[in-house]
């Protein structure tokens, strides 16, 4: 399984904890602030993002606005409510499950 498998379980998680932290991003100022923070290790590709970008649109957690920008239309997304409180509940999720692969794949480390 690639790296990219992986992160793109974790997708909508990243997402949410990046618009927790920023407010409001558009796709391009996602995939380019999780290339810096991973200094490229991770690259979201646009046919990954904006399907969960829609999907978490769908499901009530993101909302939208669009504005003029250089002549250019920009589609910011920003949590919502229920978006906030997924936020913090998936991030925390995926804490939890990191500790217990890291207990999976160093075992002498969990015996101490």
């Amino acid at each position: 399984m690639s790296s990219s498998k992986l992160l793109k379980g974790s997708l909508a998680t990243i997402v949410l904890k990046l618009l927790e932290e920023q407010e409001k991003m558009y796709g391009y100022e996602i995939t380019q602030r999780v290339k810096l923070i991973t200094a490229g290790e991770f690259k979201i590709t646009e046919g990954a993002l904006y399907p969960t970008l829609h999907k978490l649109e769908a499901d009530g957690l993101l909302t939208t606005e669009t504005k003029r920008v250089d002549g250019r239309v920009r589609k910011y997304y920003m949590l919502t409510k229920e978006g906030n409180e997924a936020a913090v509940s998936k991030v925390a999720e995926l804490e939890e499950f990191i500790v217990s692969l890291q207990k999976l794949l160093n075992p002498k480390l969990g015996l101490g």
